[in-house]
């Protein structure tokens, strides 16, 4: 199902004293459950947040659903034999929790763990080397119902859960996440309502942000109950966070969004207390009365590692009387606390998601994550960019994601020659995928997908990330 096309024309790589990356560096992609599974009502599965949410009416575009997404789950063992063609060492997968514990508690679906089984040892066959995160946003719905993550006892759930896992899949998996991106989980799903479950109330994003890391701390500490050889970890999604200019007010902004979109997280992770500031910033959204006594210890459980997923910068700037903020972050805000800071675009090369392209921002993030917080091994768990993407000819010749992944990739190398422990980097994504409330507009994938004919085509930069892995490294400029 690949396509033989050859590499581009101009080789980007060349054998001039390449950029090598430490022996042993985990080069990998990554994808999610519910963007590439469909198979939304087989084996047992029952619907999560995100299938609920995708049928109504008006909240993804066109209408788009995940009911078929790639078909991965039919796909599997043509899906693995392509990454092993293009060289991966490790594959970042989530499973989706309702397929292994249908309505979010009680027994495990056998049929739903043994499509996981069937895929790790499948790609354990092909050398690559599994990465499975446990929660990827797709909450089972009688979980929502019972009052989602704002609700205590989400976090209990999603530990009985791990340990189900745990048990079925721990004696062939070493690398674990607990969670994807708990800042979109809780602000994009519960304050915005851009994300399932679609609420909007600044309290209940607040709640759902602890209650995430609550889970995620019980997590860990099922994970290391049932396997202690495991390595665990979070992946969190941070920014640089830049005023617009040297203004108090200015500076006061990003210090505001900088406490809700990284220290909100990184804090009580890897420091086991919230920020005073932060808390000061959220005092008329909430008393932080749902954080209890000995909250705070467990969310702080010791990890092995920590994810970093990648995409661009904030530049913010102090609210102006009569500006509306711009078009992403209109109310509901995702900030709660802080709806009226401006974010600033600058005139710089974006993708198609309107993302600024920063590879800088990589180096400063990593660097903060190690210098400020912790000395344990970080990954780049996602990093990557959607473009408009055309087949001619057989091939999709995606000449400015190649550049992106090329930027980002020296920004990596950086950061280890500064010193910070980076141990791996996936590329996001494997393929292309159901772009959440974007639907199948957007395409991040290193694989085109046709989703008419489910054909797969390795588009030119999964050549050149290829020639990479193969050489781990990058030429020199």
């Amino acid at each position: 199902m690949s396509n033989p096309a050859s590499p581009p024309a101009v080789d980007v790589l060349d054998e001039r004293s390449p950029l090598t990356f430490p022996p042993g560096f985990l080069w990998g992609a990554a994808t999610a459950a519910y963007q590439i599974e469909g198979a939304a009502a087989e084996g047992g599965r029952t619907p999560s947040i995100w299938d609920t949410f995708s049928h109504t009416p008006g909240r993804v575009v066109a209408g788009h659903t995940g009911d078929v997404a790639c078909d991965h789950y039919h796909r599997l063992g043509p899906d693995v034999a392509l990454m092993a063609e293009l060289g991966l060492k490790s594959y970042r997968f989530s499973v989706s929790w309702p397929r292994v514990q249908p309505g979010g508690s009680g027994p495990a679906n056998a049929e739903g763990l043994d499509f996981y089984r069937r895929l790790v040892d499948e790609l354990l066959a092909h050398g690559i080397e599994p990465w499975l995160t446990l929660y990827h946003w797709d909450l089972p719905q009688p979980l929502e119902d019972a009052g989602g993550w704002p609700a205590r006892d989400t976090a209990a759930r999603f530990a009985d859960y791990t340990t189900l896992v745990a048990d079925a899949l721990g004696d062939r998996v070493r690398y674990w996440t607990t969670l994807n991106e708990p800042w979109c989980s809780a602000f994009l799903g519960y304050g915005s309502g851009v994300h399932a479950p679609g609420r909007s109330d600044g309290a209940d994003a607040v709640r759902a942000g602890h209650h995430l890391m609550l889970g995620h701390g019980l997590g860990v500490q099922a994970l290391r109950a049932a396997r202690p050889t495991a390595e665990v970890g979070v992946t969190v999604n941070l920014y640089p966070v830049t005023p617009a200019s040297e203004a108090p007010a200015d500076v006061d902004a990003a210090r505001r969004i900088d406490g809700l979109a990284n220290r909100f997280f990184l804090d009580p992770l890897l420091r086991g207390s919230y920020p005073a500031d932060l808390m000061a910033d959220l005092a008329e959204v909430t008393d932080f009365g749902h954080v209890r006594d000995g909250d705070l210890a467990v969310i702080s459980t010791p990890l092995d590692l920590v994810g970093v997923n990648y995409y661009s910068r904030h530049v913010v700037a102090a609210p102006v009387e009569g500006a509306e903020p711009e078009a992403y972050w209109r109310a509901p805000s995702c900030w709660p606390g802080s709806e009226d800071v401006r974010f600033v675009t600058r005139g710089v090369p974006v993708t198609d998601m309107d993302w600024e392209i920063d590879a800088p921002g990589l180096v400063e993030t990593l660097r903060r994550v190690h210098e400020e917080y912790t000395d344990l091994p970080l990954y780049v768990t996602e990093n990557g960019s959607a473009f408009v993407d055309a087949v001619v000819d057989g091939r999709v010749d995606d000449v400015d994601r190649l550049a992106y992944f090329d930027a980002h990739l020296r920004a990596a190398h950086e950061a280890i020659e500064a010193g910070v422990p980076l141990r791996g980097y996936f590329a996001w994504s494997l393929m292309d995928n159901f772009e959440w409330a974007w639907g199948y507009t957007k395409r991040f994938g290193m694989i085109y997908v046709d989703y008419d004919s489910q054909v797969r085509i390795p588009k030119s930069s999964a050549r050149w990330y290829a020639e990479v892995i193969r050489r781990n490294g990058l030429a020199a400029q």
